[in-house]
């Protein structure tokens, strides 16, 4: 493993793109590299992907016994002072740790098996806390359609907990090359799903939808399709889904956060299963 010298100045190459990484969302994607800040994510990417690119280490957090086996996990280490470490960390309250990985690879989508398609979400907090649902909960491939926050921005990184490491990840999907290329019906869901090469069936939430999550038959596998905060799905993916089901609230509310809704829709589906 070895040891760069320590970085003080701000103007130094790996610095500026610190900064890049961990201040603008999509940074990544002109990079080809994503930043991985704090002890929990840096312990969850060694867990699921294995050894990191880089290892930043702030310069105090080189004597902390419990990030040992995290700075021993990179080929190499590259230590900031404590003062550049504050200045470009995402955090609050830095933890002195972050990797530098290769974006994965591994995007390619897979429509016969199960899946979440994200519709333009906004909102990094629901975004991270689906993927945290669908690893949670079996589904191991999210895609996510243009307009919807990045999916490797520190925000989404941090509210996902780790769970990007553990699937699958597709960005700006072309809806129409996944879809079922005609509306399929619920009821012959059973042998679409046999059909291995055919996609598998789309479902939608809507709170105007006359069937009732819990009270009808739900196919296996199945894409579970999450819309805007504000829009909800679009109509012309809403067009290529088998069915769009209702949430029950007895409470009255008008709607769901979207990240509640989805938790609940994968819930169901992982309950009959």
């Amino acid at each position: 493993m070895q040891h760069r010298p320590l970085i003080t100045s701000r103007d130094n190459p790996l610095v500026q793109r610190l900064r890049r990484l961990l201040g603008e969302p999509a940074a990544y994607r002109r990079e080809g590299v994503i930043c991985i800040e704090g002890e929990h994510l840096c312990s969850a990417f060694v867990q699921r992907r294995g050894r990191p690119k880089l290892v930043v280490l702030a310069e105090s957090a080189r004597q902390r016994a419990e990030l040992r086996g995290l700075v021993q996990a990179g080929d190499e280490v590259q230590l900031l002072s404590d003062r550049l470490f504050e200045q470009v960390s995402a955090l609050p309250s830095p933890a002195g740790i972050a990797f530098l990985a290769d974006l994965p690879a591994d995007h390619v989508p897979r429509p016969a098996e199960a899946a979440v398609l994200l519709d333009r979400l906004q909102d990094p907090g629901n975004v991270g806390s689906i993927l945290r649902s669908a690893s949670a909960l079996g589904v191991r491939q999210v895609w996510a359609t243009p307009g919807t926050a990045a999916l490797w921005s520190p925000k989404v990184l941090r509210a996902g907990m780790g769970a990007h490491f553990g699937l699958t990840l597709c960005e700006s999907v072309d809806v129409s090359s996944l879809a079922p290329q005609t509306r399929a019906s619920v009821q012959g869901s059973a042998q679409t799903a046999r059909q291995a090469a055919a996609p598998a069936p789309w479902l939608a939430t809507s709170s105007h939808a006359d069937a009732v999550l819990g009270q009808v038959a739900l196919p296996e596998p199945c894409v579970w399709v999450m819309g805007h905060e504000g829009q909800g799905v679009a109509e012309e993916i809403l067009r290529l889904c088998a069915l769009s089901v209702r949430i029950p609230q007895p409470g009255g509310e008008e709607s769901l956060n979207v990240a509640a809704a989805a938790a609940i829709c994968l819930y169901e589906s992982a309950r009959r299963r």
